[in-house]
């Protein structure tokens, strides 16, 4: 199959991930769609931010598109790839699979005029959402939950570390701002057996300064960003935000492995 937009998923590429999509059928209708081009358009459209209608005709209906990328959310397709290439990659940088060490911090955006869910940030001064992430310590997605802006930060965390799978036992640490004082440390120590270390900046440092452990989430924030969808949330649901934030890690992941496969 050639390429028609630098996005689409290159052989190797589709290769390593496509025993995750379900088989065709052998009774009834067949299936008319390739799914590899399911696939490309919705990456298509979290790289350049398009609305679903303006998915390019090269790829299936938008109707299609949008079913398939649904159906793989609510069966857990998107987390199954994403955790498989996670641990993937953490093993070829000579990581454990299992990380011991993570940093959290919560990012707020804009949401559109569409009817949705959503809070007044006053610290930011954003009317939308706020993400709460947690990554390990090489900057990848170990779990994210979307709330409203107006969540605090503390509260988020406790949403967060609650939907963190069966890899949780293995966190001893988790790096955080100053956001995440108070009696959440204590909270998390007791519930999770896990230490929240709170990084701040001190007094005596003027201007730009990398704070330690910090600016690896921050770092991660950064790369989200480069995916014009997520330059604001521009989902009706806030369920629907949480699996487009794994497909821009997934494809991270996919060009990061891409001179390590082979098939």
């Amino acid at each position: 199959m050639n390429k028609i937009y630098s996005t689409d998923l290159t052989d190797n590429q589709w290769n390593h991930i496509k025993d995750f999509f379900a088989l065709p059928k052998t009774t009834g209708r067949a299936r008319e769609v390739e799914f590899r081009q399911i696939v490309n358009a919705i990456v298509f459209l979290l790289f350049t931010g398009c609305q679903w209608r303006m998915i390019p005709l090269n790829y299936p209906c938008w109707q299609t598109v949008y079913y398939y990328f649904a159906k793989w959310k609510n069966d857990g397709t998107w987390y199954r790839i994403h955790e498989t290439l996670r641990a993937q990659e953490r093993i070829r940088q000579g990581k454990n699979k299992h990380p011991t060490g993570g940093a959290a911090d919560s990012q707020s955006v804009k949401t559109t005029s569409v009817p949705s869910s959503r809070g007044f940030d006053g610290g930011k001064k954003i009317n939308g959402r706020k993400r709460h992430i947690l990554v390990d310590t090489l900057g990848l997605l170990m779990t994210v939950v979307v709330t409203t802006a107006c969540v605090q930060d503390r509260d988020g965390l406790k949403k967060l570390l609650r939907t963190f799978g069966a890899h949780r036992k293995k966190l001893r640490k988790v790096w955080v701002d100053g956001g995440y004082r108070g009696q959440v440390i204590e909270w998390v120590k007791i519930r999770f057996r896990c230490c929240l270390e709170v990084v701040v900046r001190t007094d005596d440092l003027k201007g730009f300064v990398i704070l330690p452990k910090r600016w690896i989430v921050e770092r991660t924030f950064a790369r989200l960003n480069n995916h014009r969808r997520l330059s604001k949330d521009y989902e009706r649901y806030r369920k629907t935000s949480e699996p487009m934030i794994q497909i821009a890690m997934i494809r991270l992941m996919l060009r990061r492995l891409q001179p390590f496969l082979s098939f």
